[in-house]
């Protein structure tokens, strides 16, 4: 199981480029980069906020849940 990040489709709908959404929410287009490839180990509730105002969606369009068990390594 994982947690996929849909930002980059989220953003695509909007229209939005990834350093406008980086200013207008106030991190750095490398930690947006991060967050949209899901190489983040966690999100801050305010960072997420300010995702969902400006992108004008909920968490649930951003994050979203893959119940598929993982493979032991």
């Amino acid at each position: 199981m994982a947690i996929i990040v849909n930002l980059d489709v989220v953003m695509a709908r909007r229209k939005m480029k990834s350093k406008d959404l980086a200013v207008l929410i106030g991190i750095s287009e490398q930690n947006l980069s991060l967050l949209k490839t899901g190489k983040v180990k966690g999100i801050r509730f305010g960072t997420l906020e300010k995702l969902c105002r400006v992108l004008e969606c909920q968490p649930a369009d951003i994050l979203e849940f893959d119940e598929t068990p993982e493979k032991e390594s």
